[in-house]
């Protein structure tokens, strides 16, 4: 036997108090589950006795193997160790859904005589509901984790035995409490709805990015034990610390996603259930609970609704500013309020709004506050053209200004950044000045329409709130307006409106409606993606290829608007500007975005629609493409977040200077700028990124999932009488436009959904085959912009 060998054999501490523990536990939890399992073997299977002998062993692993002997030595080995203690175990322990069993294998006259008065008190109940409590399990497990990782602290746990265990315990037990929401162990009950532990998990892994990171990439070695131990491997100190941080980073975070994803995949109900309870009877009288309401919060509320003016004429405040300095300032950007503001901080603003609430910027909109008062003298007339009913139209400047902002380098041209906001105030005021229906929004404003898809995903939404009050409603003021209000100017009739697409947040229809019947309502995010339902004005995502284009020119814009911030592509750009001149260059890269952002992703999901179609058995393969498209927002909304976290950590004090500067231009009597305060350095900001792309690339495969399981799915039949119809759940009839009936026509009975797939004759297809071709789609956007998070970026809109 060598020696290696021999130090790993004889390096076993058997400790007998922890080996006495663990087996006295196994015993009484094997006790227990036996009865459990005869007397419902469905709940305590077999499975339930392997996950928790299976998180002992871990434990015994963890404290007692070579891994214990080395951790003083080796950093690396340390980290595995506590991998095991927070990750591996407390997740198999829990998975044996412990309690009922560990109590069952009591002796009944000692739970009967001696724990049960405790366990029944209701102090005790309270105690276990706080201890397990999201809200307490998450913030204890991340201080913990941050705690003992400090260089005191660690340092001593290396030095004293008793430490160290107080160490590990410590880690065991906030991490059991931290998995417990996550896996929840029968008979407990959820605090949060089982989608909320997707963040949660995130959050948790954020942390983890962090601390993994900062061990990767602090270059020093951080803890003096392991600087100053004798190395007994080829690895040096600092090479052991970076080793430890990708231990710690990749497994660790694998560890939060992988549950995230399958939580993700499952949390929600699937068509199977939604069908089931539609047609299962009721047993229970209970009330829906019903979804948060903005407009419900006091003061709030009532400023939403009645002071959007006021916030209107706030940001035309700030537009003129930006104008004004981009015109008449100096034209170099750091210091030019039309550079930073614009593409600094408004990005940032309309990304947070939309993260958590919905279409603010339009909300906000100042083009549409001239426009409004320009209405008294302007006729508005003439309907928009039929030809440009669509989004054609829009695709194409969208586009264009993706192209012109990169190529162009809008962001570096003051003077061209405010004549873009003057052509915005134009533009608006032609279109609608001469054409109704609000078609400058629809149709037309390039900013509208990004907001517009990014919003498919955000957490709120303008709808009715009773259904059956609109049902008895007969003047549809909602889009009609009356005497006193406009109705919808986009022609969203709320009983029949789903999702965000072309919706301003104007609240119109909420001032017009005479029921005070609707809100800004909490949504499930995606929900209207993943249903993909008939709305008014606006149909089904699956017939409408020009929504399709321009959600993949906003998703593949983002990965390229990212990609051109890049030290490696900004050199390429530069090297072909000095071999063939800026002008060709300019032709050369026009032919690249054209590809990267028009061309390559058509051809990709037509690929992508082509092989889930042959899956499911389509013969429609453009429409299950187009259907499915929708499912890379949640991608392409991190990598835009991604874009502007950096500008945003980079610049986020730059308008302090610039306005001072401006002040200055004036005459009025300020200090001198400081410009050194516009470059604040971050660095946590490559973990947030990845926190991001985590959450959009889970999100993205959840909805991909979820649409690939309709598919799968006979489609529902359509009954009457309070069962499931063909028209819809909302007992609303159908209406077209302008709020008048519209006959109802067809027959009750299967029919094709929007992707085209038939009724089912024999057996459904299955769902993988319909997913993985999306799900590779979404996992190679997201390798993309991992890549691009780690390549060094310049520093434009800051000062050197």
């Amino acid at each position: 036997m060598n020696l290696s060998a021999e130090s790993v054999l004889f390096s076993w501490a058997l400790e007998p108090v922890p080996a006495l523990g663990l087996a006295v536990t196994a015993i009484i939890y094997f006790l227990g589950w036996r009865r459990l399992h005869a007397q419902v073997p469905g709940r305590f299977p077999v499975e339930r006795l392997l996950s928790f002998f299976g998180g002992l062993a871990v434990i015994y692993v963890a404290i007692a193997s070579p891994l214990d002997a080395f951790a003083g030595w080796l950093l690396i080995v340390h980290m595995v160790q506590h991998l095991l203690l927070t990750m591996v175990a407390p997740p198999l322990l829990l998975l044996g859904w412990p309690m009922l069993p560990m109590l069952t294998g009591l002796p009944r006259g000692a739970v009967r005589e001696g724990l049960a008065p405790f366990l029944n008190a209701p102090a005790l109940h309270r105690l276990g509901r706080f201890l397990v409590h999201p809200m307490f399990t998450l913030p204890l497990f991340m201080l913990s984790n941050v705690i003992w990782h400090t260089p005191a602290l660690y340092d001593l746990a290396l030095r004293s035995p008793t430490w160290h265990q107080t160490e590990h315990l410590s880690f065991l037990l906030t991490a059991i409490l931290f998995w417990w929401p996550v896996v929840q162990p029968w008979p407990s009950r959820p605090a949060f709805p089982r989608w909320a532990m997707i963040p949660y998990l995130l959050i948790a892994d954020l942390q983890n990015t962090a601390l993994s990171g900062f061990l990767s990439f602090s270059g020093g070695v951080f803890y003096q034990t392991y600087a100053l131990a004798p190395r007994i491997s080829s690895l040096s100190a600092a090479e052991d610390q970076a080793g430890a941080g990708a231990v710690m980073w990749v497994p660790g975070s694998m560890a939060f996603l992988i549950p995230a994803g399958i939580i993700a995949m499952s949390c929600l109900s699937s068509k199977r259930r939604r069908y089931a309870e539609a047609v299962a009877p009721r047993t229970s009288a209970v009330l829906p609970r019903q979804p948060f309401d903005l407009l419900r919060v006091p003061v709030l509320g009532w400023f939403l609704v009645r002071c959007r003016p006021l916030v209107q004429a706030s940001l035309f405040f700030v537009a003129m500013l930006v104008v004004a300095d981009g015109l008449l300032g100096p034209q170099v950007s750091p210091i030019n309020l039309a550079g930073v503001a614009p593409w600094i901080h408004w990005s940032a603003i309309v990304g947070l709004g939309l993260l958590i609430v919905g279409n603010t910027f339009c909300y906000a909109c100042p083009f549409t506050f001239v426009r409004d008062i320009a209405r008294k003298i302007l006729p508005a007339s003439h309907t928009w053209p039929r030809a440009l009913r669509s989004k054609w139209f829009a695709v194409a400047l969208v586009a264009g200004f993706f192209f012109a902002y990169e190529i162009l380098d809008l962001w570096d041209r003051p003077w061209w950044t405010a004549w873009i906001v003057v052509f915005y105030f134009v533009a608006a005021l032609v279109v609608d000045g001469f054409f109704k229906n609000a078609s400058y929004c629809k149709y037309v404003c390039p900013i509208g329409q990004f907001q517009f898809v990014l919003s498919l995903v955000s957490p709120m939404e303008v709808r009715v709130r009773q259904p059956d009050i609109c049902a008895t409603c007969r003047t549809r003021d909602c889009i009609r307006g009356n005497e006193s209000q406009r109705g919808c100017e986009l022609l969203l009739y709320q009983p029949r409106k789903s999702g965000n697409m072309d919706c301003t947040f104007c609240m119109d229809c909420v001032k017009a409606c005479p029921h005070d019947n609707i809100g800004l309502l909490h949504a499930s995010p995606a929900r209207d993606v993943i249903d993909d339902p008939r709305r008014s004005s606006i149909g089904s995502f699956a017939r409408r290829p020009d929504l399709a284009a321009l959600i993949l020119v906003v998703v593949f814009g983002a990965f390229a608007n990212m990609a051109s911030m890049v030290s490696p592509v900004s050199s390429a750009q530069a090297a072909v500007v000095r071999m063939i001149g800026p002008h060709l260059a300019m032709l050369v890269w026009l032919v690249v975005f054209v590809l990267a952002v028009l061309i390559l992703p058509q051809l990709i999901t037509a690929l992508c629609g082509w092989l889930s179609a042959r899956a499911a058995g389509s013969r429609n393969e453009a429409a299950l493409a187009q259907g499915f498209v929708p499912g890379l927002i949640p991608l392409g909304f991190a990598m835009w977040l991604c874009h502007t976290s950096f500008h945003i950590f980079s610049g986020i004090l730059s308008p302090f200077p610039i306005l001072l500067r401006m002040a200055g231009d004036l005459g009025l009597p300020v200090s001198p700028p400081e410009w050194n305060l516009a470059v604040p350095i971050f660095g946590g900001l490559p973990a947030i990124q990845i926190l991001l792309l985590n959450a959009g690339l889970l999100f993205s495969l959840w909805i991909f999932w979820n649409k690939s399981q309709r598919l799968s799915m006979p489609p529902q039949p359509a009954l009457q009488n309070g069962h499931p119809s063909s028209s819809g759940s909302t007992g609303v009839p159908p209406v077209n436009e302008t709020g008048n009936r519209k006959p109802e026509t067809g027959k009750p009975g299967l029919r094709a959904d929007a992707s085209g797939v038939p009724p089912a004759t024999s057996r459904a297809p299955l769902t993988l085959p319909i997913f993985l071709p999306w799900a590779i789609l979404a996992t190679a956007l997201y390798a993309l912009g991992l890549w691009l998070i780690f390549q060094p970026f310049d520093m434009p809109l800051t000062m050197p």
